[in-house]
């Protein structure tokens, strides 16, 4: 009955829009009030608890890292090779949009950070040659879906760490629905801009030599990528050394260019510590709470719930997409990870479904809802940088869930694309 006032207290606070963090932690307090034979003091040991780990260092480096990414020039000359891969299509710009949400996803790690950096590189552009502003929100926010299951997203480290999975395993696992959510949603694009007429950027394919050029003025924001995974998958360094040899990477490169100053530098330091305090509380909340839901034996107790339903692997995994994309819609995914992976992990492991196949599953679950009324994260964010209303959102929205559903079905039932590179 406790368990379930503090669930209830939680879902009363998110409904009137008290900050995710603050609602997590006041269930947690209100659950050792009302739980009359535990220490308060428990609680804020279990919340100190849940941050003191060395995997969890990762996510200040790489919040860092896409900090640094807006001072060091990469992200235009990203910007630049996208049109010359995709500018000769039609919609031209909307293609770009795609596959530069793809190119910055993985590095910046996290999608709001990528919608809010596309909507100002990308977004005015569109509205400038004839696209509405509320299909290009609809768009970003689709295309910034890419970040968190793209390498090195911050969901993908926290799963890691929850769940005792190899964060390098989930690393190489996300890029196999990545590439595959890239171009469904390209699919999209042209349907919608075959039929509203959008155009191309340029009148045909660029050539051997500009893609040449492009591709080497961006080739060391490519070569990012390409650290990152080499470096974890041959064992030079682990996902949290990986995070801070990036930023001295790209520092590196930013001073190189001549774009990145000391005062960028500040500017970055204090933009990733503000987005890091905000992630941190979270994970401390949902740490406390998680640990409640253990010592309660909710998860024995979902397990039998779940079991009893079926013992289908299908049917287990149609009833987990389902859960996770209304839990998405109202919560924050880091939040939902934290509390939903204890509980879930004992039937996975009891079904035999491997479970870096589920994290990547069920990251993308959660980042369809939040760009999912009523309460998506992502998808309130291009609204606001947009100007666009959520009810105009939601009509332009239709074909990219088409996509991002494709893929997300194709994710679920067909393990190799997730498992493949994982298990090289």
């Amino acid at each position: 009955m406790s368990v379930l006032i503090a669930f209830l207290l939680m879902l009363a606070l998110f409904a009137i829009n008290v900050p995710v963090a603050f609602a997590i932690c006041a269930a947690t307090f209100g659950y050792f009030f009302i739980a009359n034979d535990m220490s308060a003091v428990m609680v804020v040991q279990r919340m100190i608890g849940g941050a003191d780990n060395l995997p969890l260092l990762a996510i200040p480096f790489f919040m860092m890292l896409g900090s640094i990414l807006n001072y060091t020039g990469m992200t235009a000359r990203l910007l630049i090779l996208a049109d010359a891969l995709s500018g000769h299509m039609r919609g031209g710009l909307a293609q770009t949009n795609v596959v530069l949400g793809a190119l910055i996803g993985g590095p910046s790690g996290a999608g709001l950070a990528d919608a809010a950096m596309i909507c100002k590189v990308l977004v005015p552009e569109m509205a400038k040659n004839g696209y509405s502003r509320r299909f290009a929100a609809a768009l970003t926010s689709a295309s910034a879906l890419l970040g968190p299951i793209l390498p090195p997203g911050i969901g993908l480290i926290i799963y890691g760490f929850v769940s005792d999975t190899s964060i390098g395993k989930l690393f190489m696992g996300g890029m196999g629905p990545g590439v595959l959510c890239t171009l469904l949603l390209m699919v999209a694009v042209d349907y919608v801009a075959r039929k509203r007429g959008y155009k191309p950027t340029r009148p045909k394919m660029a050539g051997i030599v500009e893609i040449g050029k492009a591709t080497a003025g961006a080739f060391w924001g490519l070569m990012l990528m390409v650290l990152i995974l080499g470096g974890i998958r041959y064992g030079v360094f682990t996902p949290t050394e990986a995070g801070a040899v990036t930023c001295i990477y790209c520092l590196i490169v930013g001073f190189a260019y001549r774009e990145t100053t000391w005062k960028d530098v500040k500017s970055a330091l204090a933009e990733s510590a503000r987005a890091n305090g905000s992630i941190m509380l979270i994970l401390m909340a949902s740490a406390g709470f998680a640990w409640i839901l253990t010592w309660e034996g909710v998860a024995s107790d979902v397990t039998e719930l779940l079991m009893g339903i079926s013992t289908s692997q299908t049917v287990f995994l149609l009833i987990v997409n389902v859960l996770l994309i209304l839990v998405g819609m109202f919560l924050d995914g880091n939040a939902a990870i934290i509390v939903l992976t204890p509980l879930l992990m004992p039937t996975v492991n009891a079904l035999g479904i491997d479970p870096v196949h589920f994290g990547i599953m069920m990251i993308f679950n959660l980042s369809i809802g939040a760009i999912t009324p009523p309460f998506g994260t992502t998808m309130f964010l291009t609204c606001n940088l947009t100007g666009v209303k959520i009810d105009e959102y939601m009509k332009e929205i239709l074909p990219f869930y088409i996509a991002l559903g494709v893929t997300l079905m194709v994710t679920t039932f067909y393990p190799p694309l997730s498992l493949v590179l994982a298990n090289l």
